[in-house]
């Protein structure tokens, strides 16, 4: 294994058989965006707690950049850029006093990438913290976790309380960082965000990784949907013919149809259709999130 964040059924337990994390393992690859993905609850800030020795492990071990979690644990956080899930700054200090704090605390590789941040997220330096809005706090958080620069980010819900705008700048820096080698262990219960960042994702659900796919991969095994307006009657009968095919009618002329498996014979009938409209929307595995979760539900009450 030549993983930068490496886990060997790492667990937390808060009692006998209390266990809210149990036997993780992940191997997460130099220059890999990691989604750590799983309703709330599921264990994510467990794990991310547990990973910066917040909590120490009850059994099992983990190393960061080779270094081991417990043992390495002063060094280790030196090194990796870190965001809470829950947030808790200097309420009396304002924005300003706040950077300048951390930096001279782990001064910055780069003295003016601070400010570029503090630009791209038109972050609010003069206020007190203790009367910023949760996305004005998201954002000086976001950027003392990446103003020096770290090898390696791991971020617990990054993009909370942040507006899509914001969303799309933190994408936007999470892409760059990775193009110079950086390596992200991201958490997130929202998979069209792992969809826009992430190499690779692993599924948790009560305390265990249930499953690890390639984005790639999943988003292939998920269905394609397509919104389709007809310019007389929705064939419909031919529609919820086609192998794989959920039709949904949205208006007189117009449906919904999701298919998982070949194309072909859609764009067959719609060759032979009077289609005015056709389009498709944005993927997401939000479907796919909760079908497997649903299809674990039903192995795991087995």
């Amino acid at each position: 294994m030549d993983g930068v964040l490496q886990t060997n059924k790492l667990s937390k337990s808060y009692g006998k058989n209390a266990f809210a994390l149990r036997d993780l393992t992940i191997n997460v690859k130099k220059g890999e965006v990691y989604g750590f993905l799983g309703a709330n609850g599921a264990g994510k800030t467990t794990a991310i707690r547990t990973l910066m020795n917040f909590i120490q492990p009850t059994e099992g071990s983990a190393t960061i950049l080779g270094k081991d979690i417990v043992k390495d644990s002063v060094e280790l956080k030196r090194e990796i850029g870190y965001l809470s899930g829950e947030i808790a700054l200097y309420p009396k200090m304002n924005g300003r006093q706040f950077l300048s704090y951390m930096s001279s605390l782990r001064p910055p590789k780069n003295k003016d990438y601070p400010g570029k941040l503090v630009k791209t997220f038109k972050a609010q330096l003069d206020k007190p913290i203790g009367n910023m809005s949760k996305g004005n706090r998201q954002k000086l958080g976001l950027i003392q976790a990446l103003m020096h620069e770290p090898e390696i980010l791991i971020l617990d819900e990054p993009t909370s309380g942040l507006d899509p705008l914001m969303q799309e700048y933190f994408f936007d820096i999470v892409k760059e960082r990775k193009s110079k080698g950086a390596t992200f262990f991201i958490s997130s219960h929202n998979l069209s965000e792992a969809q826009r960042m992430c190499d690779r994702v692993g599924f948790i659900r009560d305390g265990r990784l249930v499953a690890e796919q390639s984005i790639a991969d999943l988003t292939e095994a998920s269905s394609h949907s397509f919104e389709i307006t007809f310019a007389n009657s929705i064939p419909m009968s031919s529609l919820q013919s086609i192998d794989g095919a959920s039709v949904e009618k949205l208006s007189d002329r117009k449906i919904k149809i999701s298919i998982k498996g070949n194309l072909k014979p859609l764009f067959r009938l719609l060759a032979n259709s009077h289609v005015i409209h056709f389009d498709k929307p944005a993927a997401s595995l939000e479907e796919e999130f909760l079908q497997f979760y649903e299809s674990t539900n039903r192995k795991g009450a087995k």
